[in-house]
């Protein structure tokens, strides 16, 4: 389950694409029975798509669904923050500038920022959102030249303690992509032509 959520969340797989339990098996050195286990458990992350019939897919990253998925982020951190306080005082170590590392990044100072609610569900639904945003927060390097000013402003604003302040720069974090979202569809669907 792991490798193959890894897998996926890499980005390394066609959005859209056929998954064989078989071929994964071979790729996992395991056997198949595990493999399907995986993907129906994959299925209710709706990480991976199972169509009566077609087997296992990935799902397709369309504008609609990626903007309503942003959105939901956005709603579940403002949620979560009104239920809290003050943000959590401990936050995630800062990573490198690379996509891939402000992605696993961003996703772990959104699950610290949801954490701070104490609410298990908000918890539980922005790690789900989080994995759901992987392969799109990858490609946002792309479209964005700021990421790491952006992100660090989170961070500061988190460490400040300022709830209403952090409130306005998670608002404006999630508006931009949503505003973005058409060049982030194509700029996914770009990377995996080749």
């Amino acid at each position: 389950y792991a490798a193959l959520k890894e897998q996926i969340l890499s980005g390394t797989m066609r959005p859209g694409g056929k998954l064989d339990p078989a071929r994964l098996a071979l790729d996992l050195m395991s056997s198949v029975t595990p493999v399907r286990d995986a993907l129906h458990r994959l299925v209710g992350e709706r990480l991976v798509e199972s169509h009566s019939g077609g087997g296992f897919h990935l799902p397709h990253v369309t504008e609609p669904n990626l903007e309503d998925l942003y959105g939901w982020s956005g709603e579940i951190l403002a949620l979560a923050l009104r239920r809290n306080d003050r943000p959590p005082t401990t936050l995630p170590d800062r990573l490198a500038d690379d996509g891939l590392a402000i992605a696993y990044e961003t996703a772990a100072l959104f699950a610290s920022l949801a954490s701070g609610s104490r609410n298990g569900e908000l918890l539980s639904a922005i790690e789900g959102t989080n994995d759901r945003l992987q392969l799109a927060r990858r490609v946002e390097l792309r479209i964005f030249d700021d990421l790491r000013a952006e992100l660090d402003d989170v961070r500061d604003t988190t460490a400040a303690g300022d709830i209403t302040g952090l409130r306005k720069v998670l608002a404006g974090y999630h508006r931009r992509r949503r505003r973005a979202t058409a060049m982030i569809v194509r700029s996914i669907y770009r990377d995996n032509e080749s």
